[in-house]
């Protein structure tokens, strides 16, 4: 293993320049006028995977954006390791508030990456943390020290929902088969803290809209006596959660998983500095579910969040209507044991039953996703835990994040394998905004990680 570390050490210049390469490919899958970008960044993928030691690489048609798809197989005999990564990317608006464009990768040290960080769209998320499993990969092969089977699995559409994903893992179900899928698409704690992502919370989307008077209509002649479809929809949401923090529709607790006190009192030891937390998003204050810390409170609790409104005239000057209908986004982010499905029914008949007899309720849902758990006593988990422990020279504690990452859930149910979350970014990275930015420390200590990965979950 110290062969492949020096090996990693002597090529770090390198690993940055290619991926600068990837970088500079406006790979953004949900514009269309960017479609030739996200092709010709599949294409780079797959050279990268050929050039590092892969075997099988292939560019694969979907429906939608291609699946780069590469393996190495030593033996039936050995475990093999899935490492799935996506190489689309969000779109960079606002593209006024990048201080370079977002295309144009360059290394920039800020207080928190004092040795320097890379900012492009995308450093983070994800072509910054699959390119680490590419360059591990290709250290491991240098060095023959590869000690099992590793397939690679890249799609081009998971910023769009990953809409080819799912059908093209059950048709090549056997093509694919493992025994884990390491992914890092994820964040550690902090620098000082390093983390494994041991639980991912799922989600319910909707839209929801209210209809008042059959047109809009004029504020002076009618104000004041009939319904406000704005004035109803914002009291219906602000009625979805009590002064406690409570969610208030009807059985949304009911498969809520109970989260052990020792479970709850290890998850704390992670440093939560309020003061800090507070400063990063220009609040005096916080505020949620009563009887939780704000850690449990982003991570193994429920949530709803109204997450746009609107309705009426937002155009320049004035215009004195009472509008005819009023919209609403809407998310809740799910615990083990709640179901999409489920949550999005039960919204759906209280959102109906809280509404006024004067207006009608429309709810169209929209996406969803299951939550993911990957218990902390499990092999898979203690052999990213090692490998961690070992790259940071430090403790590396469980941690659930309160983000959604529904391939997991996928994953599992078809492959029948559990997910490793082993991200290596900080929730600073501004990823999705603008100046989206990835440490070379939390770079280099992912491409040092993976090869001890495998090590020891291969013993």
């Amino acid at each position: 293993m110290q062969e492949t570390l020096n090996y990693i050490q002597e090529n770090k210049q390198r690993y940055v320049d290619e991926l600068f390469e990837l970088l500079r490919i406006a790979s953004i899958s949900a514009d269309p006028a960017y479609k030739d970008e996200v092709l010709k960044c599949a294409d780079e993928v797959s050279k990268f995977l050929k050039d590092a030691g892969a075997d099988a690489v292939e560019v694969c048609s979907t429906e939608g954006y291609p699946i780069v798809y590469g393996e190495k197989i030593l033996s039936k005999d050995l475990p093999t390791v899935l490492v799935y990564g996506h190489y689309d990317v969000q779109p960079p608006d606002p593209l006024e508030l990048w201080t370079k464009p977002p295309f144009e990768p360059y290394i920039e040290k800020t207080e928190i990456h004092p040795e320097g960080a890379i900012f492009a769209r995308g450093s983070a998320d994800d072509k910054g943390q699959f390119f680490m499993h590419i360059k591990a990969f290709e250290a491991m092969m240098k060095t023959d020290t590869l000690p099992c089977n590793v397939k690679f699995i890249f799609e081009g559409e998971e910023e769009v929902g990953s809409k080819s994903l799912e059908s093209f893992v059950k048709e090549n179900k056997e093509k694919l088969s493992c025994d884990v899928i390491l992914i890092s698409d994820t964040h550690i704690y902090s620098n000082e803290q390093p983390t494994v992502t041991t639980g991912l919370r799922g989600l319910s989307y909707v839209e929801v809209e209210v209809e008042g008077p059959n047109r809009d209509l004029h504020s002076g002649l009618y104000g004041g006596a009939v319904p406000n479809p704005i004035h109803v929809l914002s009291r219906m949401i602000a009625n979805l959660i009590d002064d406690n923090g409570h969610i208030t529709i009807d059985g949304f607790y009911d498969n809520v998983e109970t989260v052990s006190d020792e479970e709850r009192a290890a998850m704390n030891k992670l440093k939560d500095d309020q003061e800090h937390f507070k400063k990063s998003i220009g609040l005096n204050g916080v505020e949620g579910e009563k009887g939780y810390t704000t850690l449990e409170r982003t991570s193994i609790r429920p949530t709803l969040d109204c997450n746009g409104i609107w309705g009426g005239y937002i155009g320049e000057g004035a215009k004195t209507v009472i509008p005819s209908k009023a919209f609403a986004k809407i998310s809740m982010r799910l615990v083990p044991y709640q179901t999409p499905e489920e949550i999005t029914e039960k919204f759906t008949k209280y959102f109906k039953k809280i509404a006024p007899a004067n207006v009608k309720i429309k709810v169209t849902p929209h996406h969803g996703g299951m939550p993911y758990v990957l218990p902390s006593n499990t092999k898979e988990f203690l052999a990213a835990k090692t490998a961690m422990e070992t790259a940071f020279g430090k403790e590396v504690l469980p941690y659930r994040s309160g983000g959604s990452i529904p391939i997991t859930a996928m994953f599992e149910q078809v492959l029948e394998a559990k997910s490793v979350l082993m991200g290596f970014g900080l929730d600073s990275d501004a990823i999705h905004s603008p100046n989206e930015h990835y440490g070379l420390f939390n770079f280099y200590k992912g491409i040092e990680s993976i090869p001890l990965f495998f090590e020891n979950y291969t013993k």
